[in-house]
């Protein structure tokens, strides 16, 4: 059985999850934008090399082509849409639990814990969607020479002027097959994570800052562990043109598996798993920090 700290307050974990999101996208950017360029990267002409062997490669030539900053390109995006979409997505984890609960002191089971992660996962689709489709056209590119963008915003309004609120929201039902059953494993494994290292005797909120990075880490990998294949096809959608596409992601799939293997699904696998460690150890630290600043100055909220 899981133990949570009682009573659960989906509006502290709603500022608490705005903060911890804050610093998992100061982390983990630089990795993020490694990951959708080999995601995207054309398909080498035969004879050809691929324009990246691989994920140190991708990483080397971003840093001598574009320094620090090509690394942390399309960061406003994420920035902007990541304190609310994480404050959402805490706030979606905290409702889901009340909700389970008869009683202020009930202690949820693991699969409902799963449950209201997936709940989470539906509420962030909302603002994740059309910050992830801005992102990844953004990061891919200088990776194609082609200036079309001058930043979040232009990309945005481009969008909308292009083909309305469709296509700011393209790859919306590839977002939630990704961030549903992966938010479930998320903050199921974190909770599982944090009673297993917690001291016989003590409470989780008095876990240490090294034990909450571990959770909180290992919780990232096992979330993308569930989220790379749906994310690659996400990946694909949203980069591009208009029209390729008419069935959606199952074009899409049929086209990776056709042209190259099931193994496609799992590009970007190595940057996705170095960044996911850092990135939700930070999150999650950043969220607990807050958490409990949150209980000090406002203890009834």
């Amino acid at each position: 059985m899981a133990k949570q700290p009682q009573p659960i307050s989906p509006l502290k974990n709603f500022f608490a999850g705005g903060f911890g999101g804050v610093c998992l996208v100061f982390v983990g950017h630089p990795l993020d934008t490694i990951k959708v360029r080999l995601q995207t990267q054309p398909k080498p002409q035969p004879g050809q090399a691929p324009l990246y062997s691989g994920t140190f490669d991708c990483f080397r030539k971003t840093l001598v082509g574009e320094g620090v900053r090509g690394l942390y390109r399309g960061m406003a995006a994420p920035i902007i849409g990541v304190t609310p979409m994480f404050a959402v997505c805490f706030f979606g984890f905290g409702l889901g639990k009340r909700l389970q609960q008869r009683k202020p002191d009930d202690v949820l089971t693991y699969p409902q814990l799963f449950a209201a992660g997936m709940l989470s996962g539906v509420f962030t689709t909302v603002i994740m969607a059309p910050g992830e489709r801005i992102k990844c056209l953004l990061q891919i590119q200088a990776a194609t020479g082609e200036t079309k963008y001058s930043g979040s915003l232009d990309c945005a309004k481009q969008l909308y002027r292009e083909a309305g609120i469709r296509g700011v929201y393209k790859g919306t039902v590839l977002t939630l097959m990704r961030d549903v059953p992966a938010s479930g494993m998320y903050f199921m494994t974190y909770e599982w994570l944090k009673n297993i290292l917690t001291p016989e005797g003590k409470s989780v909120s008095d876990l240490s800052v090294p034990r909450i990075l571990f959770a909180g880490g290992l919780a990232g990998i096992f979330n993308w562990a569930v989220a790379i294949p749906p994310d690659v096809l996400k990946s694909r959608f949203q980069t591009a043109p208009a029209g390729k596409y008419p069935n959606g992601f199952r074009d899409v799939l049929r086209e990776l598996i056709r042209e190259e293997g099931v193994a496609s699904l799992y590009k970007g696998f190595t940057a996705v798993m170095i960044r996911a460690f850092p990135a939700n150890a930070a999150c999650f630290l950043g969220f607990e920090i807050a958490m409990k600043f949150l209980n000090w100055v406002a203890p009834g909220l």
